[in-house]
């Protein structure tokens, strides 16, 4: 006797993203395995509808929904069928694809298909921020505007975008943030706080590239103040996954974090904004998701090569000389000018 085939559904948002998805059911139909499988598709028509068709699916007790789309998609579905049997697969057909990216998932269509043929299956970590789930990452300061952004990149040279949305932020002005964790409450200043699940934005941009779903910890990212000379190591080490060791990056891994912001402000989750009041509080739940992941996903290449770590150490040895002979040079400067105004009174 046969064993039934399992259900599984395709979410489709037609709008995210830039890949036309006109051609997607024609190769879920060609590729997927149909002897174990029982698909359907179904296209999303408003903000939540992904959620609402997920949700209904867990209800029925299908086995998986995919979410075809970028990072919003997969978190809409994600949310809906957490703590279930319920199992989320991922066709990347976003912007920036961070946690498919993460999770070393394929980004041509055909491959991810096939990926999820071999129903791997893997019960992993997921985030909340002031109780809404995230999947990747979250944040507040600038990391919000950086997020947005970032998924609108595409294929514009990754590393001068972002190194132009750093010189954009540093308009910005940095809060004083008050953070308590399990080792206790410290005050720091900062241009932004970003709590990791996932190790990248997207497209590469590493904001946690030590971070694991699997931990059931967060990391945590507060970058200091920076100057227009910084931004572009910054921007060189998010893409080299060396950003932990910048001079202005401070990081470490909690499972729960308190944060008050001077006042209210945006926040994000999984690059989505929202307004919230000046207390925000963060925590990570522990194999709250099933997911079908990637059997074979090289793990190692997570992590930078020697070239890169050295690449990373040599320039930022070098940003740190420069800036101080800057300092330096600035100091001096000052005191030109006042010796100058001093002669002038004379």
């Amino acid at each position: 006797m046969m064993a039934a085939k399992k259900r599984i559904i395709f979410v489709m948002n037609p709008i995210s993203g830039t890949i036309r998805k006109s051609g997607i059911p024609k190769i879920i139909e060609k590729t997927l395995d149909k002897e174990y499988y029982d698909f359907t598709i179904a296209e999303t028509r408003y903000s939540g509808h992904a959620y609402e068709i997920a949700k209904k699916a867990k209800e029925s007790g299908d086995y998986a929904v995919v979410a075809v789309g970028g990072d919003g998609t997969v978190n809409e579905i994600a949310k809906a069928i957490v703590h279930s049997d319920t199992v989320l697969g991922i066709i990347p057909c976003g912007s920036g694809n961070g946690l498919a990216r993460h999770l070393m998932l394929p980004l041509d269509i055909q491959k991810a298909i096939e990926v999820i043929n071999m129903h791997t299956v893997h019960e992993l970590d997921y985030g909340l921020i002031n109780n809404i789930p995230f999947f990747c990452t979250c944040g507040m300061g600038f990391d919000a505007f950086i997020s947005m952004k970032f998924a609108e990149a595409g294929k514009r040279g990754p590393v001068t975008y972002l190194e132009n949305i750093l010189r954009e932020g540093l308009k910005y002005k940095p809060e004083t943030y008050e953070i308590k964790d399990e080792w206790g409450t410290s005050l720091c200043r900062a241009f932004l706080i970003s709590c990791a699940n996932a190790s990248q934005y997207g497209n590469n941009a590493y904001i946690a590239p030590q971070a694991s779903m699997s931990d059931g910890l967060l990391d945590v990212t507060i970058m200091e103040p920076f100057d227009v000379l910084e931004a572009p190591q910054i921007s060189i080490d998010m893409f080299n996954k060396t950003l932990n060791k910048n001079s202005k990056i401070k990081t470490f891994k909690t499972k729960h974090i308190l944060v008050h912001r001077e006042k209210a402000g945006f926040i994000h989750y999984d690059g989505d904004p929202i307004m919230t009041d000046a207390d925000v509080d963060i925590s990570v739940v522990n194999k709250g998701i099933k997911i079908i992941v990637n059997p074979l996903a090289q793990k190692e290449k997570r992590e930078p090569n020697m070239m890169q770590t050295a690449f990373s150490v040599f320039f930022n040895d070098i940003m740190n000389v420069r800036l101080d002979k800057n300092k330096q040079n600035r100091h001096i400067q000052i005191l030109n000018k006042i010796l100058l105004r001093k002669l002038n009174n004379l």
